[in-house]
């Protein structure tokens, strides 16, 4: 079971619109995953159709030693894919939290239990909250490693250097085996020069940590939540859709999951 937490302290690059996509392109191709709604904003639970009546055992539930893990999972419309859904009662686990002891450790001591074991998970995608708060660093100590959105607009790359300086902490700290999957780069316009340009930028300062598949601007994956469903359901040939299924194939490859099939077709 891989556990990759999704982060980016700044919001609006596509966090949540990744996972519901990266699990959807993962499901597709046999993976079973288990998505976990960090973001007291619930739209990833929104996005796989999770409504509020589905929410009355939660993430929130969990981190406060209230349920079992087994108990918070919930099985989506999409096959293969279940989620541990939230709503804005998470928003003040920052505070329900500050006196226990170990509180950077609940979500990785839940992940590790056997009662979640037995569904038999092959990734774990944590979608994040657009904050280092305590959720988010939950989600780092949990993780095996930590995909990265980076919308292609200016300052990008300056917001990245505090996400790092957490990573490279919580290494030193909490959990040393934490690495960064890559970085994903989203909402991208290839007329536009700014675009192009921030692309660049990232493959001279990153290297091989950014992915080949770039995500582009599509207004399909803009409309998908709306209809509480992932974008490779709503509009399968989308450009969103394809870029999304490319690069769910490039994660498997990345990770020498790759179905053969897959990998020769």
């Amino acid at each position: 079971m891989k556990i990759v937490a999704i982060a980016n302290q700044k919001g609006g690059v596509a966090k949540t619109t990744t996972a519901i996509n990266l699990a959807a392109g993962l499901a597709e191709v046999g993976r079973k995953v288990l998505v976990i709604d960090m973001d007291p904003q619930g739209n990833a639970s929104t996005g796989f159709g999770v409504g509020l009546d589905q929410r009355s055992t939660t993430i929130y539930d969990l981190l406060l030693g209230e349920a079992d893990p087994a108990s918070v999972v919930v099985k989506t419309a999409t096959e293969r894919v279940h989620i541990m859904p939230s709503t804005t009662e998470l928003s003040s686990s920052d505070i329900q939290l500050h006196n226990v002891n170990k509180r950077s450790f609940l979500l990785k001591d839940s992940l590790e239990s056997a009662s979640l074991k037995q569904f038999l998970f092959d990734y774990v995608l944590i979608d994040c909250p657009p904050s280092l708060n305590l959720l988010t660093v939950n989600a780092l100590v949990a993780a095996h490693s930590v995909l990265i959105p980076l919308q292609s607009e200016f300052f990008a790359l300056e917001g990245l250097s505090q996400l790092m300086l957490t990573i490279r902490e919580i290494r030193e700290t909490a959990n040393s085996s934490l690495r960064v999957e890559g970085v994903l780069l989203t909402m991208h316009d290839q007329r536009n020069n700014l675009s192009q340009q921030v692309e660049k930028d990232a493959r001279d300062t990153l290297g091989g940590l950014v992915y080949q598949t770039v995500i582009p601007r599509n207004v399909r994956l803009s409309e998908a939540p709306s209809y509480a469903i992932p974008a490779l359901a709503y509009d399968s040939a989308s450009k969103g859709s394809v870029a999304y299924r490319a690069f769910s194939r490039e994660f498997l490859a990345n990770n020498h999951d790759l179905p053969e099939e897959l990998a020769h077709g």
